[in-house]
Protein backbone atom coordinates (compact mmCIF):
# COMPACT_ATOMS: atom_id res chain seq x y z
CA UNK A 1 0.00 0.00 0.00
CA UNK A 2 1.36 3.34 -0.97
CA UNK A 3 -0.05 7.32 0.28
CA UNK A 4 2.17 9.33 -1.88
CA UNK A 5 3.03 10.40 -5.41
CA UNK A 6 5.00 12.31 -7.32
CA UNK A 7 3.72 14.20 -10.01
CA UNK A 8 5.56 13.78 -13.79
CA UNK A 9 4.60 14.92 -17.22
CA UNK A 10 1.98 12.03 -18.44
CA UNK A 11 4.19 11.72 -21.57
CA UNK A 12 7.42 10.60 -19.50
CA UNK A 13 5.28 8.82 -17.14
CA UNK A 14 4.47 6.67 -20.35
CA UNK A 15 8.04 6.64 -21.56
CA UNK A 16 9.01 4.74 -18.28
CA UNK A 17 6.32 2.67 -18.52
CA UNK A 18 7.80 1.38 -21.78
CA UNK A 19 11.25 1.33 -20.70
CA UNK A 20 11.96 4.25 -22.77
CA UNK A 21 12.93 6.31 -20.36
CA UNK A 22 15.05 5.39 -17.68
CA UNK A 23 15.53 8.21 -15.46
CA UNK A 24 13.54 11.05 -13.59
CA UNK A 25 15.18 14.52 -13.68
CA UNK A 26 13.63 16.77 -11.09
CA UNK A 27 13.51 20.36 -10.11
CA UNK A 28 11.44 21.01 -7.82
CA UNK A 29 7.93 22.95 -8.18
CA UNK A 30 6.68 26.34 -7.25
CA UNK A 31 5.10 24.82 -3.86
CA UNK A 32 8.32 23.38 -2.74
CA UNK A 33 9.10 24.01 1.13
CA UNK A 34 12.86 25.65 -0.27
CA UNK A 35 11.89 26.05 -4.23
CA UNK A 36 14.29 23.04 -4.57
CA UNK A 37 13.59 19.34 -5.02
CA UNK A 38 13.45 17.33 -2.02
CA UNK A 39 13.78 13.24 -1.13
CA UNK A 40 10.61 13.01 0.87
CA UNK A 41 10.00 9.40 -0.40
CA UNK A 42 11.73 6.55 -1.81
CA UNK A 43 8.94 4.45 -2.80
CA UNK A 44 5.71 6.30 -4.37
CA UNK A 45 3.60 6.65 -7.51
CA UNK A 46 4.03 8.46 -10.67
CA UNK A 47 1.10 10.98 -11.03
CA UNK A 48 0.15 11.66 -14.38
CA UNK A 49 -0.47 15.34 -15.36
CA UNK A 50 -1.02 17.39 -17.86
CA UNK A 51 0.38 21.08 -16.68
CA UNK A 52 3.28 22.36 -18.44
CA UNK A 53 3.37 19.41 -20.50
CA UNK A 54 4.24 20.19 -24.31
CA UNK A 55 5.90 19.71 -27.34
CA UNK A 56 8.52 22.01 -26.95
CA UNK A 57 9.61 19.79 -23.70
CA UNK A 58 10.37 16.58 -25.37
CA UNK A 59 12.69 15.84 -28.02
CA UNK A 60 11.56 15.60 -31.59
CA UNK A 61 11.11 11.52 -31.45
CA UNK A 62 8.72 11.98 -28.54
CA UNK A 63 6.24 13.95 -30.30
CA UNK A 64 4.39 11.12 -31.59
CA UNK A 65 4.25 9.69 -27.64
CA UNK A 66 2.95 13.04 -26.62
CA UNK A 67 0.48 13.32 -28.63
CA UNK A 68 -0.99 9.92 -28.01
CA UNK A 69 -0.41 10.32 -24.21
CA UNK A 70 -2.70 13.79 -25.20
CA UNK A 71 -5.51 11.73 -26.80
CA UNK A 72 -5.52 9.30 -23.81
CA UNK A 73 -6.43 12.00 -21.20
CA UNK A 74 -8.63 10.55 -18.24
CA UNK A 75 -11.75 12.68 -18.00
CA UNK A 76 -11.23 16.08 -16.24
CA UNK A 77 -11.15 15.28 -12.48
CA UNK A 78 -10.03 12.16 -13.01
CA UNK A 79 -6.37 10.78 -12.85
CA UNK A 80 -4.61 6.88 -13.48
CA UNK A 81 -2.10 5.52 -11.07
CA UNK A 82 -0.33 2.48 -12.47
CA UNK A 83 3.32 3.03 -11.81
CA UNK A 84 5.39 2.33 -8.67
CA UNK A 85 8.52 3.52 -8.60
CA UNK A 86 11.94 2.85 -5.86
CA UNK A 87 14.41 5.27 -6.13
CA UNK A 88 17.40 3.29 -6.31
CA UNK A 89 19.95 6.12 -6.70
CA UNK A 90 19.98 9.68 -6.58
CA UNK A 91 22.26 12.41 -8.21
CA UNK A 92 22.71 15.73 -7.26
CA UNK A 93 24.35 17.18 -10.77
CA UNK A 94 25.39 20.98 -10.58
CA UNK A 95 26.93 21.21 -14.27
CA UNK A 96 25.19 21.06 -17.48
CA UNK A 97 27.55 19.08 -19.42
CA UNK A 98 26.95 16.27 -17.65
CA UNK A 99 23.71 16.06 -17.63
CA UNK A 100 23.15 16.80 -21.59
CA UNK A 101 25.31 13.68 -22.03
CA UNK A 102 22.00 11.88 -20.61
CA UNK A 103 19.86 12.70 -23.64
CA UNK A 104 19.69 9.08 -24.44
CA UNK A 105 17.97 8.08 -21.05
CA UNK A 106 15.16 10.63 -20.91
CA UNK A 107 12.65 12.12 -23.12
CA UNK A 108 13.49 15.92 -21.85
CA UNK A 109 14.47 18.30 -25.26
CA UNK A 110 18.00 19.59 -24.58
CA UNK A 111 16.41 23.03 -24.42
CA UNK A 112 14.19 22.22 -21.18
CA UNK A 113 17.42 20.38 -19.67
CA UNK A 114 19.50 24.02 -19.86
CA UNK A 115 16.26 25.78 -18.74
CA UNK A 116 15.72 23.21 -15.72
CA UNK A 117 19.43 23.42 -15.01
CA UNK A 118 19.26 27.42 -15.11
CA UNK A 119 16.42 27.73 -12.97
CA UNK A 120 16.93 29.81 -9.78
CA UNK A 121 20.01 28.24 -9.03
CA UNK A 122 22.04 26.13 -11.20
CA UNK A 123 21.42 21.78 -10.72
CA UNK A 124 19.14 19.12 -11.51
CA UNK A 125 18.53 16.01 -9.62
CA UNK A 126 18.95 13.39 -11.33
CA UNK A 127 16.54 10.14 -10.25
CA UNK A 128 17.41 5.70 -10.89
CA UNK A 129 14.18 4.70 -10.17
CA UNK A 130 13.09 0.71 -10.22
CA UNK A 131 9.59 1.28 -11.69
CA UNK A 132 7.20 -1.57 -11.78
CA UNK A 133 3.61 -1.12 -13.60
CA UNK A 134 -0.06 -2.66 -12.35
CA UNK A 135 -2.29 -4.35 -15.32
CA UNK A 136 -5.06 -2.45 -14.54
CA UNK A 137 -4.84 1.50 -13.46
CA UNK A 138 -6.43 2.52 -10.13
CA UNK A 139 -8.73 5.54 -11.28
CA UNK A 140 -9.13 8.29 -8.30
CA UNK A 141 -10.84 11.25 -8.24
CA UNK A 142 -7.95 14.32 -8.17
CA UNK A 143 -8.93 16.66 -5.23
CA UNK A 144 -8.06 20.44 -4.24
CA UNK A 145 -5.43 19.28 -2.58
CA UNK A 146 -3.64 17.37 -5.55
CA UNK A 147 -3.06 20.81 -7.54
CA UNK A 148 -0.64 22.89 -7.63
CA UNK A 149 2.79 22.98 -8.77
CA UNK A 150 4.03 20.46 -6.24
CA UNK A 151 6.55 17.48 -6.44
CA UNK A 152 4.78 15.64 -3.65
CA UNK A 153 1.16 14.42 -3.49
CA UNK A 154 -0.43 12.57 -0.14
CA UNK A 155 -3.16 10.93 -1.65
CA UNK A 156 -6.67 10.51 0.69
CA UNK A 157 -5.74 6.90 1.26
CA UNK A 158 -3.24 4.34 1.12
CA UNK A 159 -3.29 2.54 -2.40
CA UNK A 160 -2.36 -1.37 -2.95
CA UNK A 161 0.46 -1.66 -5.41
CA UNK A 162 0.58 -5.35 -5.30
CA UNK A 163 0.77 -7.33 -8.77
CA UNK A 164 2.86 -4.51 -10.02
CA UNK A 165 5.26 -6.20 -12.49
CA UNK A 166 9.04 -4.77 -12.97
CA UNK A 167 9.30 -2.83 -16.49
CA UNK A 168 12.98 -3.18 -17.23
CA UNK A 169 15.10 -6.91 -15.34
CA UNK A 170 17.84 -6.34 -13.09
CA UNK A 171 20.25 -6.34 -15.67
CA UNK A 172 18.99 -3.40 -17.78
CA UNK A 173 18.62 -1.52 -14.88
CA UNK A 174 22.27 -2.18 -13.40
CA UNK A 175 23.52 -0.85 -17.31
CA UNK A 176 21.52 2.69 -16.65
CA UNK A 177 23.33 2.87 -13.44
CA UNK A 178 26.69 2.01 -15.11
CA UNK A 179 26.19 4.42 -17.54
CA UNK A 180 24.64 7.11 -14.45
CA UNK A 181 27.95 6.60 -12.40
CA UNK A 182 30.28 6.17 -15.76
CA UNK A 183 29.09 10.25 -16.62
CA UNK A 184 28.10 11.77 -13.39
CA UNK A 185 30.56 10.15 -10.71
CA UNK A 186 33.69 9.97 -13.56
CA UNK A 187 36.70 8.28 -11.66
CA UNK A 188 39.36 11.27 -10.73
CA UNK A 189 42.47 11.48 -12.73
CA UNK A 190 45.68 10.05 -11.08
Amino acid sequence: MLRYALKEWAVICRALASGEQTILLRKGGIAEKRGDFEIEHRRFWLYPTYVHQQATGVRAEAIPLLEQVQKAHPPTGNVCLDLVADIVEVYHVTELAPLLQLAPLHLWSEETVRARFAYKQPGLHVLAVRLAKLTTPLELRETDAYAGCRSWVELDQPLPDDGATPVLDESALTRVLTILDQILQPPALA
